[in-house]
């Protein structure tokens, strides 16, 4: 599987990116799937539903299973920050591609997502892992760019730039440390 991240401030527009980049990959026939990490307390559910009143009534983990959808919830017990390969280890192996929203601090190949109007400095200046920035203001980058420059308002050209370059991608797990 491939595997690129997407990073950059808040209101920079990954998550918009992430998925208009989704149908325009799956027109190329291919299998997508996302990690995003959130910073803040999300419920993917609501008050009374079945698997909120399981999870309320104390619950670790609570699987909802339809012919259409699979969910897991699990409840953390204190504070645990995710290593994006240990995400990436749980999800299915046969995709062809996985976009990584947020995990900026991440070892994976980056495209950062900048807009000038949002007053956040560049990341690609402190970050090797960034290899393209797409961006909806070109002519308000620096000089010193030397990496690939994308529109961001262009979602098939991006997925037309990660087809071209789809062997940058291949995720490879990590060795563990002995």
């Amino acid at each position: 599987m491939k595997v690129v991240g997407f990073a950059g401030y808040s209101g920079s527009g990954k998550t918009t990116l992430v998925e208009q980049l989704i149908p325009a990959l799956r027109l190329r026939g291919q299998r997508v799937s996302v990690v995003k990490h959130a910073h803040h307390s999300f419920d993917i559910d609501h008050p009374g539903k079945d698997t909120w009143r399981h999870r309320e009534a104390g619950a670790f983990e609570v699987l909802a299973a339809s012919p259409k959808r699979l969910v897991l919830m699990r409840e953390l017990e204190g504070r645990v920050e995710h290593s994006v390969h240990d995400l990436l280890a749980q999800l299915r192996a046969d995709v062809d591609w996985v976009l990584v929203e947020g995990f900026k601090q991440s070892n994976l190949p980056k495209v950062e997502v900048w807009r000038p109007a949002n007053a956040k400095p560049l990341r690609f200046p402190v970050d090797p892992h960034i290899v393209a920035i797409a961006t909806d203001a070109p002519d308000d980058l620096p000089d010193t760019v030397n990496c690939t420059v994308l529109d961001l308002n262009g979602p098939d050209d991006v997925a037309a730039w990660l087809a071209d370059n789809a062997d940058r991608f291949e995720y490879r797990t990590p060795l563990s440390p002995t």
